[in-house]
């Protein structure tokens, strides 16, 4: 299903009357270049530049008769054009017409997807500047690991989306293709020269081998780029869950004047949008899959894969367009507490400089395994609630032996420990 409050730009071109036009336009450009070439006659085209239309509900009337939907369109067209309808769609089959539009559309929707990436990038940009030296704690299994900015987590997510979208270009690019060969792709009653004509019109390139459809393996790579985009997501919309989470409280959701959280606990301030998100993200990458077994088609065509697109390509096109807006609007949104970003960092008493530690005191000589044991056991008394970690190494006479207070002092040096930030940052933010 269509998420509430869809893009009515990124709908309308999946509706029946965005649908018919392009085949509308599909069989005037190829009766074009049936004109330049001499095999179908000046009037047919201007009788069909003058008087052809089509009624979306009068299509699906003639096809609940005739049970097929090229040639319910070509009816109805031929009820407007006239005794010179007889040369649409010459030599010519429906997948001509259903995959090039399918084509056009999906080419459409992708440059539509690629302008919201692009946006979300630009507010990530944004708010990754904003917090570049905001110091915040790393995490590995949920657990405090050494420290890091929201600033780097923020260019991780921009660099994320770069990637996915250099994979949404490539996908493009591949899905640009349409078809006007035939039955089987032979050109048996058509020029080559026609489709030429028409995919130029269309901005596509003509398929470099079609049977009678355009190959499947192209539509599939165009759906697992949207899964991709989708699971990026939901990656960065899981951590924004996480960190809002009363224990944590780091960054949160913007919360609207207005707003309620639960219906039965007025102080509830819940994660609703990047739920909603991770969810969406399932539905995507669903549709992913169907698409890979619609590369399998019997000989040169069966029509299995045809249901299978009709849902998956719109509501992932659709879908997607929604997640991509939201997430930016979350993304500009967010609540961040630096302060308690501190908190937390602070919370278990310096131990997340346990690992530079250990390797201060093995350049000094000490080993490895006598250097994690002595680092370790101050760690855990540190963490369980016992002096900091710092106060505990400075009074470790085996400690003292190796460092002086000032090289330990540069070991909890949190500026010390993030000094790269700004080439993190920069470097991600420059893709």
């Amino acid at each position: 299903m269509i998420p509430r409050y869809s893009n009515p730009e990124a709908t309308a071109i999946w509706t029946d009357q965005a649908r018919y036009s392009i085949w509308l336009d599909i069989e005037r450009f190829a009766l074009e270049g049936m004109v330049q070439l001499g095999t179908a006659p000046k009037e047919a085209l201007e009788a069909y530049n003058k008087n052809a239309t089509f009624s979306a509900e009068r299509v699906n009337e003639i096809e609940r008769e005739v049970k097929h939907d090229v040639i319910a369109f070509l009816t109805n067209v031929a009820e407007h054009v006239g005794p010179l309808s007889r040369f649409v769609h010459k030599g010519m089959t429906s997948s001509d017409v259903v995959d090039t539009c399918l084509a056009v559309q999906m080419r459409r929707a992708g440059l539509q997807l690629k302008e919201r990436l692009q946006s979300l990038m630009s507010t990530v940009k944004s708010r990754a500047l904003e917090f570049k030296h905001t110091p915040c704690i790393g995490r590995s299994h949920g657990i405090h690991a050494e420290p890091t900015t929201f600033g780097i987590k923020l260019a991780g997510w921009h660099a994320e989306l770069a990637r996915q979208r250099a994979r949404l270009d490539s996908a493009i690019e591949t899905i640009s293709v349409g078809k006007l060969s035939g039955a089987v792709g032979t050109y048996a009653g058509i020029d080559p020269r026609v489709e030429e004509h028409v995919m130029k019109r269309l901005e596509l390139r003509p398929e470099t081998v079609a049977t009678q459809v355009v190959s499947r393996d192209r539509h599939a790579e165009f759906m697992a780029a949207l899964a991709g985009i989708a699971s990026s997501i939901e990656r960065f919309a899981v951590e924004i869950r996480h960190l809002q989470r009363t224990e944590v409280r780091e960054a949160m959701e913007g919360f609207t004047p207005g707003q309620k959280g639960s219906s039965a606990m007025p102080h509830k301030r819940n994660p609703i949008l990047t739920e909603n998100l991770c969810g969406l993200a399932r539905l995507v990458r669903s549709y992913a899959q169907p698409a890979f077994e619609n590369v399998a088609l019997w000989h040169e065509r069966d029509i299995s894969h045809s249901s299978v697109e009709r849902v998956a390509v719109p509501d992932a096109c659709v879908a997607l367009e929604f997640m991509l807006v939201r997430f930016e609007g979350v993304v500009r949104n967010l609540v961040v507490s630096a302060e308690r970003m501190l908190e937390n960092l602070q919370m278990t008493r310096g131990t997340v400089f346990s690992g530079h530690l250990l390797i201060a005191l093995v350049e000094k000589g000490m080993t490895r395994e006598d250097a994690y044991a002595l680092v370790q056991k101050h760690a855990l008394a540190a963490w369980d609630g016992g002096a900091a970690l710092i106060e505990r190494v400075s009074g470790d006479q085996k400690v003292l032996q190796c460092m002086t207070a000032e090289e330990i002092a540069a070991v909890f040096d949190l500026k010390r420990h993030l000094r790269e930030a700004d080439r993190i940052v920069d470097r991600a933010l420059a893709l």
